[in-house]
């Protein structure tokens, strides 16, 4: 009897120690749930600061720094720079252009009137050289015709031992197109024969033809007009 009264003693004790009491359950549980609870707190926070973290490069690479008012000054300077450097260059080929214009006006004027210069002096002594003159200075049909008819008319002058003297009293361009111009020429030309009086000087309005040749300028055609 008192073997089995033991014996019931002992399976009491091992159920009470395997057991939990009331509290204790309750206890584990609440740990259980303030531990899911914690848990989910750190997942929206970690989740947060992802988000944070994903939209600070977007902002950033949209974002565009303002140009400082130094560099935006700097290129305006720059552009203002070349502006005015282009404007020279083009204001200066322009007044280059109208320097050369004037300079091939002056020439052929200045020819026109050399060139009625020649064919109103020639002196029977160096007559060769005075229509050699003429012709060094003429082209085209001119000096075709001019070197057909040169040698009777030297034969003329140095037969009547004449000396004719012109001097040009006006020349101005009267039309100009590219290389070419017609230049009238106003001359007064004194003549002398041997053994004859002393004529009066006659005056004569020529249309001379110049063209530019090369780097010179020449006679292309003479003609006297009223």
């Amino acid at each position: 009897m008192a073997e089995h009264a033991d014996a019931s003693r002992e399976e009491l004790n091992t159920d009470a120690g395997v057991s939990e009491s009331p509290d204790e359950v309750a206890s584990e549980e609440t740990s259980s749930e303030a531990a899911e609870v914690q848990t989910d707190d750190a997942e929206d926070y970690d989740g947060a600061v992802d988000a944070d973290v994903d939209d600070d490069p977007k902002d950033v690479a949209t974002e565009k720094k303002p140009i400082s008012p130094v560099r935006l000054a700097t290129v305006l300077g720059v552009l203002l720079v070349v502006a005015l450097t282009s404007l020279a260059g083009w204001l200066g080929f322009r007044e280059y252009q109208a320097r050369q214009a004037q300079r091939l006006t002056e020439l052929l004027v200045q020819v026109g009137r050399q060139g009625a210069l020649n064919l109103t002096t020639i002196d029977w002594q160096h007559a060769d050289t005075d229509i050699q003159r003429i012709l060094d200075s003429s082209t085209g049909t001119f000096y075709d015709d001019f070197s057909k008819r040169s040698k009777p008319f030297v034969d003329v002058v140095k037969k009547a031992q004449s000396k004719s003297v012109g001097t040009v009293n006006e020349a101005g361009l009267e039309s100009q197109s590219k290389d070419e111009a017609q230049v009238l020429v106003a001359v007064s030309v004194k003549t002398s024969n041997l053994g004859a009086a002393e004529e009066e000087p006659r005056h004569w309005r020529m249309r001379i033809s110049v063209k530019k040749v090369g780097d010179e300028a020449k006679v292309s055609n003479v003609e006297f007009v009223q």
